[in-house]
């Protein structure tokens, strides 16, 4: 039986996610685990892997689409399958070779396949595609296009020839619609012809109406801000205006987590961080003060029973969070070589939607950067998120006497829908305990 692959769902928030590159084409073998597309989400741009091995068929989604996560958008077809196309209903159908079903049995040998995507551009179109010449075994979304474009002789057309398809970039339509202008009249650089954002802005900025609103809509928006900045920027601003933040500041001494690193640096083949020891104690904590490891949604407070912190990862293209699983169950040693991993995928681009999905807090570390302290933005949908500065030597009051330690900085952000100021004290209070006495973890 053929596998779906469908459109994921890498937060409870999310709607839709964007395809953004097919990684093999149809008809390709590919293995289980096999990358088959950049998708981006609201949390980052993830590697899409086959939920099994076979023949991918069927693609129905185009890049640059957006999709209803759940949505199927292709199938993994087992040999002996052969993939049936679009049914009258609008569903797809998988058929056995060994046994084709009785709605292939009744088609002509000679009909071509159609792709799902093909078969809903000539339905909006009112175009008949029996006369189409397939590029390959099967109609597809670019056959329609070549046809809409009038780079192919017209066979049957009921529609108008002056209508063309208007495939755009989700970002080209909002901007399109923000200056007015009719996406449809505008001719499109991008994959196949698609319009995108410059498009969008060099037909709207010679136009003789006389408003300068594109100029300044091109001038705001550099045309190399990566999608992943983009959503990096609408997630922080979503959160900075809808969550009621409250911060928690508190410093701690840091003498025996250095002494913590040192000497588990001595036991370990993996290069252990002060992170990685972050990681362990707010862990440690949220086990132990559950009410942070949770999240607001639709009116509610929604606890979690894992626990998955996320770490903020600075990349070329702007800043993602993928998440260390069940980190309250794994050594020092896993949760570093977790991180390597995790850090060396973001680099890469090449995360997997489980990579970041499942976060229940977040710590962001700039420590490294030189700053001493800093307030961070709640990752929503999460309870709160830890900002951690550099270790810096100070004067403080040893045992009655002035001595100088090494400090460290650290900041709550919280969600007040979720966390009230005496939890987020409590929470913080125990975190530092914990970096102070890094031994209480053993208790």
């Amino acid at each position: 039986m053929a596998t779906d692959v469908i459109m994921p769902a890498l937060g409870m928030a999310q709607e839709t996610g964007t395809l953004v590159r097919w990684l093999k084409p149809e008809g390709a073998q590919v293995k289980k685990g096999e990358p088959l597309a950049e998708i981006m989400t609201d949390k980052a741009m993830v590697e899409l892997e086959a939920p099994a091995a076979g023949v991918l068929a069927g693609i129905a989604a185009a890049e640059g689409e957006d999709v209803p996560v759940g949505n199927v958008i292709a199938h993994l077809l087992k040999e002996g399958e052969s993939f049936a196309g679009t049914m009258g209903n609008g569903s797809q159908s998988v058929a056995s070779e060994a046994a084709p079903d009785a709605t292939a049995a009744t088609m002509p040998a000679s009909a071509p396949n159609i792709s799902p995507l093909a078969s809903r551009i000539a339905a909006a179109h009112a175009i008949d595609l029996s006369g189409i010449p397939a590029n390959g075994r099967r109609i597809q979304k670019a056959d329609v296009l070549s046809y809409l474009e009038g780079q192919r002789p017209a066979v049957v057309a009921t529609a108008p020839r002056a209508t063309r398809l208007a495939a755009a970039s989700p970002k080209a339509r909002r901007i399109a619609r923000e200056l007015g202008a009719d996406i449809a009249t505008i001719s499109g650089s991008g994959p196949e012809g698609a319009v995108v954002t410059r498009d969008v802005l060099a037909a709207t900025a010679g136009e003789s109406n006389g408003t300068h609103q594109a100029a300044s809509v091109a001038a705001a928006q550099p045309a190399s801000i990566s999608a992943i900045w983009r959503v990096m920027a609408e997630r922080t601003a979503q959160s900075w205006r809808e969550i009621p933040h409250f911060f928690l500041l508190r410093e701690a001494n840091a003498s025996r987590l250095v002494a913590w690193r040192e000497q588990a640096q001595r036991h370990s083949a993996e290069r252990i961080t002060y992170t990685d020891l972050l990681v362990k104690v707010a862990a440690a904590t949220l086990r132990s003060q559950p009410r942070l490891n949770a999240s607001w949604s639709n009116g509610t407070v929604i606890r979690h029973e894992h626990i998955g912190i996320g770490l903020a990862v600075a990349i070329e293209d702007g800043l993602v969070v993928p998440v260390i699983h069940d980190a309250d169950r794994l050594s020092l040693e896993q949760i570093a070589r977790e991180r390597v991993a995790l850090v060396e995928r973001a680099k890469s681009g090449k995360l997997r939607p489980d990579d970041v999905a499942g976060g229940t807090f977040t710590i962001s570390n700039l420590g490294m950067y030189g700053v001493d302290a800093f307030n961070a933005i709640v990752n929503g949908p999460q309870a709160a998120i830890l900002a951690v500065g550099r270790i810096v030597e100070k004067v403080v009051p040893v045992n009655g006497m002035p001595a100088v330690q090494p400090v460290m900085a650290l900041s709550l952000s919280c969600d007040h829908r979720v966390v009230d100021g005496a939890r987020g004290a409590q929470f913080l209070g125990t975190l530092a305990d914990l970096i102070e006495e890094p031994l209480a973890l053993l208790e």
